[in-house]
């Protein structure tokens, strides 16, 4: 067992401060590795706080986790020391149940383990996340991260990433496809380059004016207003496809009048209230609404190669750990462009 400094939130109120954990001792299929950065994701924000009322403490957030790894258990086969490596949301499930076998870990359907505020397998240890200097995972649920420049930018795509690439997969878009992505924050910016790079026509829809260059720069080829009736007035029944990453309130009667006959909006915002559904916008075309969670870990390697491939990364702001409460109350305000990473090096 190892002793690793860290940054721990002790309750729901109180600023995020130093503390140091114990990693357990590394077994036979699990990996080590030194973390570089670690992404601060919105839901990090959200459990801090206890906004989804499910907080442990100490909780020690961080699920986009990249590194290098400097040891490994005499059964790992697919790592070795030096590479290149990433943790995201999972590190652990039941591997029995019908979707881990399908690898879909993240639909375990006796509960996966979370890479922070939960427990492991025996289900009384507690998980602590990326805002640390090191972790031990088994190799199951580590990543193989390509190697290139900016590793900072690469870490969000371990939860944005595979959040945004697992829907537009799920429901084949490509080349001829119309895609809507509903904000451009931490998720939007990644889904409109991801849609781009697999060919879609991609329409970014956001409640002001205010990031239509931002959205152009990002690639999307049309930008909408969502507050303008006139603007969505001119989408109605155009669009194959929307995704929305909006974790605020807001209305989606417009949005789903934008999709075709068939067509499906997938929620992977998660709002603290529930969103007003309504009927008359399915019921006229068939729309469907639907939501998706993460990806697996196979579908995870999926990602980070074709954003390797097609040089996909976030935009990030690096910070030093020691600003993490300034960052969150940035993040709650939506005052980042796109996402904060913490540089883990300055935790000594």
């Amino acid at each position: 067992m190892s002793n690793t400094k860290a940054y721990a939130a002790f309750d729901d109120k109180s600023p995020l401060a130093p503390f140091e954990l114990t990693r357990r001792e590394p077994r036979a299929g699990d990996v080590t590795i030194e973390i570089l950065y670690c992404g601060i994701c919105h839901s990090d924000l959200h459990q801090v706080r206890n906004e989804w009322h499910n907080a442990s403490y100490p909780m020690v957030p961080g699920h986009e986790i990249v590194g290098r790894v400097t040891a490994v258990g005499a059964n790992v086969t697919k790592l070795k020391v030096g590479q290149l490596a990433g943790v995201g949301c999972l590190v652990d499930s039941c591997r029995e149940c019908s979707p881990c076998g399908k690898g879909l870990e993240q639909y375990c359907e006796k509960g996966n383990s979370q890479t922070y505020n939960g427990l492991e397998r025996d289900g009384k240890t507690p998980t602590y996340g990326g805002y640390s200097k090191q972790v031990v995972v088994d190799e199951r649920f580590v990543l193989s991260i390509p190697e290139q420049g900016s590793l900072e930018a690469v870490a969000p795509l371990l939860c944005a990433g595979i959040t945004t690439y697992s829907p537009l997969r799920h429901w084949k878009v490509g080349k001829g496809t119309r895609v809507g992505i509903v904000g451009l924050g931490g998720l939007g910016h990644v889904a409109v380059k991801l849609a781009v790079a697999m060919g879609a026509e991609v329409t970014l829809f956001s409640h002001s004016d205010k990031k239509r260059e931002d959205a152009k720069r990002l690639g999307a080829h049309e930008y909408v207003v969502s507050t303008d009736r006139a603007q969505m007035g001119k989408m109605g029944s155009r669009l194959d496809f929307i995704l929305n990453t909006v974790s605020a309130q807001h209305d989606i009667s417009g949005l789903l009048m934008a999709l075709k006959l068939d067509a499906t909006m997938v929620m992977v915002g998660a709002p603290d209230k529930p969103l007003a559904l309504p009927a008359f916008p399915l019921l006229m075309a068939r729309r469907s609404i639907a939501g998706s969670g993460i990806g697996g870990l196979p579908e995870t390697q999926e990602m980070l190669d074709f954003c390797a491939k097609h040089k996909v990364t976030a935009d990030v702001e690096v910070i030093p750990v020691q600003k993490v409460n300034e960052a969150y109350d940035r993040l709650a305000k939506g005052d980042v462009r796109y996402r904060f990473v913490i540089d883990n090096a300055t935790l000594g």
